[in-house]
């Protein structure tokens, strides 16, 4: 019996209206950041580009599906595995490229042109991989969403907020140099003040059910860090910015993955589980691979010291 099957958390209409201004608030902070050469890198640096593209629309949405067929979660579990791999990237990603000494330019690139093909992308990828496994097909034909829906909730709270950011950036270069980073930082404490808020109103169903998916949520978000990190230095990419291709990979936008299990499946326990747990831990493991890769540089100039001795 599928112990998730009855439960959802509770997010009230507001708590939801609430969610959806932070996100929409984050998504222009970031697009404030983003100026017409982030846009023009798009075809300066067409291999990284498309290697950091195909890691983030193929091989992860791929790779989540491989894990489902091997570790069989329930249903509900499996499918907020789909939707957290059809979101695209969490702007903090670009705050681990930095600290992470990786691409900031390519990095911020790609968070642009994922967050922008994820009106058309995310409804499609989840629907496409969810549909090919047989108990989240399921699942999904009961719920019956419309994927218009879905595009127009992504173009709302996602879509014009970043056109809005790009057009304030334009039109107000200097007022935008004054309040890009406050904003960032301000967003970023609004959405983890509000998760910690939401996680409190469900806590005892977190500490209930949240054994089922610690070691999934670990397992999937590795294998992302990894096979993004992996595929761009196989393909002949530079360290720094196969660092940018792995955070890119396994940094995703959860947020934006609540917004829609909130809005269109009931606050559905297993899905939403996935999602919340994405969210704190994609920022532990960002924080633990901008340490190693920290480590790595070091021993890198000690190894370089060491020769020319």
């Amino acid at each position: 019996m599928n112990p998730l099957a009855d439960i959802s958390l509770t997010f009230s209409p507001a708590s939801l209206r609430i969610l959806n201004f932070c996100l929409a608030f984050i998504m222009f902070g970031v697009a404030l950041s983003i100026s017409p050469r982030h846009f023009r890198a798009l075809l300066s640096q067409p291999g990284s580009i498309l290697t950091g593209v195909f890691s983030q629309l193929v091989l992860l949405p791929a790779l989540t599906f491989l894990l489902v067929l091997i570790l069989r979660p329930p249903p509900g579990i499996a499918l907020g595995m789909f939707l957290v791999a059809a979101c695209p990237g969490g702007n903090v990603s670009n705050y681990f490229s930095l600290l992470g000494k990786a691409n900031v330019a390519l990095s911020v690139s790609l968070t642009a042109f994922s967050t922008l093909a994820s009106v058309v992308c995310t409804p499609f990828l989840f629907r496409f991989w969810g549909n090919l496994y047989g108990p989240t097909a399921t699942l999904l034909q009961r719920i019956d969403i419309s994927f218009l829906d879905v595009l127009l909730q992504i173009l709302l709270i996602l879509t014009l907020p970043v056109a809005l950011g790009l057009l304030t950036a334009s039109l107000f270069p200097k007022l935008t140099d004054r309040i890009a980073r406050p904003i960032r930082h301000l967003s970023f404490l609004m959405l983890l003040g509000f998760i910690a808020i939401a996680f409190y109103a469900n806590a005892k169903q977190f500490v209930m059910y949240i054994h089922l998916v610690l070691g999934l949520v670990f397992f999937h978000n590795t294998s992302a860090l990894a096979s993004g990190y992996f595929l761009a230095r196989g393909l002949g990419q530079s360290i720094e910015n196969s660092r940018s291709i792995a955070f890119e990979t396994g940094i995703q936008n959860s947020g934006l993955g609540l917004i829609l299990i909130f809005t269109f499946f009931g606050g559905h326990g297993g899905m939403a589980l996935v999602a919340a747990w994405w969210g704190i831990w994609h920022i532990i493991a960002g924080v633990a691979l901008v340490r190693l890769f920290s480590y790595q540089g070091k021993r890198g100039i000690l190894t370089l010291q060491e020769a020319e001795v």
